[in-house]
């Protein structure tokens, strides 16, 4: 026998986003249904720890141009009620600190907040299911009224004035990878919850709804290759912040890209590059000044270098450029090409050139001995690509109208960022708000 259950709001993925709508429509005094996959709550952010984002449309448009304006302004507008929301809810945020050389934010336990709002949602009268899997959205006459889902204790037909997809995007699907972020991407590993595999981007294609954009990309780090993620922990201790500050090479011994753009730029575009993997070349001054040093302010302080060794990673340490010469030939580069091409990018910029393909943020020379080797590969986050919606979260169809009852907010949705990164968490709080706004304006229509 199908159960039947009637809510306001059903919640589908009990992560950032989705508790953070789920748990401000409970407040607000909606009826609210929580189904997560897992087996607890929180997804991908119970391994963050910050939520920010640009701090002015100016800067904002800067660094993500193509973007869709209405969603990158009204982060910009609305982050500032996040951060309130937050406190309002009894986790406490820290003082703003500056992230990725432009961003401002706010460190923050958010063990503490997904599991506040799960207490909210359930100290009003909602329900929490996990271990649920959502297998089709229901609908009536063009909208959407809920789903057909199945848990523990059996199948449900969960009927809802307002349903929001929040299931945390479709990294966790190779072939979703491979379709939408890049022929090599399906093998890239997974720096995020396994279990954001693309449910919510099939539930709302299957009724009509837009995605994209096309080649948008991904956020994500550079991690050391070969060197399997074993805890999420990893996702962090991992990952090679410090590329910005180092040089790149690819396997034809070149320099593609502008490292000092960021690290998670640098990432999309080795992508691109051969076998996706790269050589990161640093020096004592970058090993004593970023490696192992803080990321951002408040954050504990790891040497990469060290972790990657330790873990079996492709890394080496040369006492001069020379030595580059010495690299196993199974690693697949030429090591005294790299040093001529180190070597040239000295020179000019001591002749006070600029190296290409650039050095915009740290044109600084690599050259105080020794240097520290690690090759690397992309790992990805989450992608850009995925659920149109507009700045209310509504998803839109491919007519560009709202599908009537359906929401999304946090990593399903796609056309926020374009190749182009201002944070994470912070997305998935705006909107899980704004998805919380708009099923309660839905219950006075």
């Amino acid at each position: 026998m199908v159960e039947t259950v009637e809510t306001d709001l059903l919640v589908i993925g009990g992560g950032m986003a989705g508790l953070t709508a789920a748990a401000r429509a409970a407040h607000d005094g909606l009826r609210v249904v929580v189904v997560e996959v897992g087996a607890d709550v929180g997804g991908s952010a119970r391994f963050a720890g910050y939520a920010w984002t640009a701090p002015s449309h100016e800067v904002m448009d800067a660094v993500n141009p193509r973007g869709d304006a209405a969603l990158r302004h009204a982060l910009v507008d609305r982050f500032s009620d996040g951060i309130d929301w937050i406190r309002s809810v009894g986790v406490e945020a820290q003082e703003p600190v500056t992230l990725l050389g432009f961003g401002r934010g706010h460190q923050f336990d958010t063990n503490q907040y997904v599991d506040r709002c799960r207490q909210l949602v359930l100290a009003a009268g909602g329900e929490v299911r996990l271990r649920t899997e959502t297998s089709r959205l229901l609908t009536e006459d063009g909208r959407v009224v809920g789903a057909a889902v199945t848990g523990p204790d059996g199948s449900a037909e969960v009927r809802a004035r307002s349903t929001l997809l929040a299931t945390g995007g479709l990294q966790g699907d190779p072939e979703l990878l491979r379709t939408h972020v890049h022929p090599l991407a399906g093998d890239l590993q997974l720096r995020a919850n396994p279990h954001s595999a693309g449910t919510g981007y099939r539930l709302a294609t299957e009724v009509g709804a837009a995605t994209g954009p096309d080649d948008a990309g991904f956020y994500g780090h550079l991690v050391p290759s070969g060197v399997a993620f074993a805890d999420p922990s990893d996702f962090v201790d991992l990952s090679l912040y410090y590329s910005e500050h180092a040089l790149l090479f690819n396997l034809a011994n070149e320099r593609f890209t502008d490292e000092t753009l960021g690290d998670h730029l640098t990432t999309m575009a080795l992508l691109e590059q051969p076998e996706a993997r790269g050589l990161l070349i640093a020096d004592a001054r970058v090993h004593r000044d970023w490696i192992v040093a803080s990321y951002v302010e408040g954050a504990v302080a790891l040497d990469k270098f060290a972790i990657a060794n330790r873990r079996g990673g492709r890394v080496g340490l040369a006492e001069t450029l020379d030595e580059l010469a010495y690299l196993p030939e199974e690693w697949g580069y030429d090591g005294a090409a790299i040093k001529a091409a180190i070597d040239a990018y000295h020179r000019t910029i001591a002749a006070g050139g600029t190296p290409e393909p650039g050095r915009r943020n740290d044109p600084s020379p690599i050259d105080e001995g020794p240097w520290y080797v690690v090759e690397c590969v992309p790992a990805v986050t989450f992608t850009f690509h995925g659920i149109r919606i507009d700045d209310q979260a509504r998803v839109l169809g491919t007519d560009g109208r709202p599908v009537p009852g359906l929401l999304c907010a946090g990593s399903d949705s796609g056309g926020l960022y374009h190749r182009a990164y201002a944070g994470g968490l912070a997305p998935a709080l705006v909107f899980g708000l704004a998805a919380a706004a708009t099923a309660a304006s839905a219950l006075t229509r």
